[in-house]
C-alpha cells in the first residue's frame, strides 16, 4: 500500500513539475505590454531558469542523498511555489530575474529526484507514463494562464494560481513524509551516485567523447531542446504578432501543442511494442519536418494551430526513444553517464539558443521564427540519421 501511494504521489508531483514550464512564454505578450520589455529580455529570464536547473542537476545527487527524496521534494516544491508567487507580485523586471533562480533550482532537483526514485523502485513502463504526466502538467499550465488572461486580463493571476497549486503539492508532500521513511529501500538507493567523487569522475569522463556516434547523439539533444523550448518561449508571441490572435487564445493554442506531445507519448508506449526505437525516431523527425514546413504556408488564423500540433506529435517520440536506445548503442556500463551528458546538452542548448533566437527576431522580425525552427529540426534529422548509420551502416532506408 505504501508503494502504491508513493507511486500515485510521484505521478501527481510530475504534473506539478510540468505546470510552470510554459507560463513565461504564454504570459510574455501581456508582460511586454505592461513593462515594455523586449524579446531578448524575456530570453535572459529563461536562460537564468535553465542555468539554475543545470546547477541543481549537478548538485542533486549529493543533496538527495543527504536530505532524502521525500524531504527534498517538499523543500523544492515549496521553493518553486514561493518563486511563482514572487513572480505574481513582481513590481519590475529585475524581480523576475531574482525569482528565476529558485524556480530553476527547485525544478531541477524535483526532476532528478522523481526520475531517480521511479528508476530505482518501479518498472520501466512507469517511467514512460511518468513523462506523459509531465505533459499533462505542461498542458494545464497554459490553460490556467489563458483562463486568467481571459477573466482578469492579468498574467499575475495566472502565476498566482499556479503558485497556489505548487504550494498545495508541497503541503501534500509534507503530509506524506512518513510514507517515504517507511519505504526502507530508499535510504540505500536514494541517489544517482553513491558519493560525490564518483559522480565527478563520471561527469567528466573524457573517453565518452571518443565513442563512435556520441557527438551526433549530444547534438540531437541540443537542437531537439532548441525546437521545443522555442515553441514554449516564442510560440505565443508568434501567434499574437504574426497570426493576429488574442493573447488568451494564443495561450490556449500553446496548451494544445503540449497536449499533442502528451498524446504522442501515450501512443508511444503502445507503438514501441511493434516499432524499434530508431524507427520511432525516424517517424518522429519526419513528422516534425512536415510540421515546420507548414509554418511557411499562409494558413488563416483559425488554422494556425495545425503546424504546432503536427510538430508536437513529431517531437514526442524522439526524446524517450533516444534515451531508451542509449544502452543499446553505447553499452550499459556507460549509459548512465551518457544519458546525463545528453540531458545536460539539452539544457545548455535551451539556455543559449532560444534567447539568441529572441535577439534575431528583435533585430529582424518575428517572421523569422519558423526559419529558426526549420533549421533546428533539420539539424536533428541530420544527427539522428548519422547516428543510425554509425550503428547500422548497411541500412540506407
Amino acid at each position: 500500500m505504501v508503494t502504491i501511494l508513493l507511486l500515485i504521489l510521484t505521478y501527481l508531483a510530475f504534473i506539478g513539475l510540468g505546470l510552470p514550464e510554459s507560463l513565461l512564454g504564454v504570459a510574455l505578450p501581456a508582460i511586454q505590454s505592461e513593462w515594455g520589455i523586449s524579446l531578448d529580455s524575456a530570453g535572459l529570464i529563461y536562460s537564468i531558469i535553465i542555468g539554475s536547473t543545470i546547477v541543481s542537476n549537478f548538485l542533486s545527487g549529493y543533496i538527495i542523498k543527504k536530505v532524502g527524496t521525500g524531504k527534498i521534494l517538499f523543500i523544492s516544491f515549496l521553493m518553486t511555489g514561493c518563486a511563482l508567487l514572487g513572480f505574481s507580485f513582481a513590481p519590475s523586471y529585475m524581480w523576475f530575474v531574482i525569482f528565476s533562480v529558485p524556480l530553476g533550482f527547485g525544478a531541477g532537483i524535483i526532476n532528478v529526484a522523481l526520475n531517480n526514485y521511479v528508476a530505482l523502485h518501479f518498472k520501466s513502463r512507469h517511467m514512460n507514463w511518468l513523462h506523459s504526466f509531465w505533459g499533462i502538467g505542461a498542458t494545464l499550465g497554459p490553460i490556467v494562464m489563458a483562463a486568467s488572461l481571459g477573466v482578469s486580463l492579468s498574467w499575475r493571476t495566472g502565476y498566482r494560481t499556479v503558485s497556489i497549486i505548487q504550494l498545495s503539492f508541497a503541503f501534500l508532500l509534507l503530509l506524506s513524509l512518513p510514507l517515504w521513511s517507511k519505504h526502507k529501500s530508499i535510504k540505500s538507493k536514494d541517489s544517482i551516485v553513491h558519493n560525490v567523487s564518483d559522480g565527478i569522475v563520471k561527469v567528466f569522463d573524457r573517453n565518452i567523447f571518443r565513442m563512435k556516434g556520441i557527438l551526433y547523439a549530444l547534438f540531437t539533444f541540443v537542437f531537439y531542446t532548441v525546437a521545443d523550448l522555442s515553441i514554449r518561449l516564442w510560440g505565443s508571441s508568434y501567434l499574437v504578432q504574426i497570426k493576429g490572435l488574442s493573447i488568451n487564445k494564443a495561450a490556449f493554442w500553446i496548451a494544445v501543442y503540449y497536449g499533442s506531445i502528451t498524446v504522442g507519448r501515450f501512443i508511444l508506449g503502445f507503438a514501441s511494442f511493434k516499432v524499434s526505437n530508431p524507427g520511432l525516431i525516424r517517424i518522429g523527425i519526419s513528422t516534425s519536418l512536415l510540421g515546420t514546413l507548414l509554418f511557411f504556408l499562409p494558413l488563416p488564423s483559425n488554422l494556425a494551430i495545425i503546424p504546432f500540433i503536427i510538430l508536437g506529435l513529431g517531437l514526442s517520440p524522439i526524446l524517450p526513444a533516444m534515451m531508451h536506445e542509449t544502452p543499446n548503442r553505447f553499452g550499459a556500463e556507460k549509459s548512465q553517464a551518457i544519458i546525463g551528458y545528453q540531458l545536460a546538452c539539452g539544457s545548455i542548448g535551451g539556455a543559449f539558443f532560444p534567447p539568441l533566437i529572441g535577439v534575431i527576431m528583435k533585430n529582424i522580425a518575428m517572421a523569422v521564427f519558423p526559419v529558426c525552427l526549420l533549421i533546428s529540426v533539420i539539424i536533428v534529422y541530420f544527427c539522428t540519421e548519422k547516428l543510425r548509420l554509425c550503428f547500422n551502416p548497411k541500412s540506407s532506408k
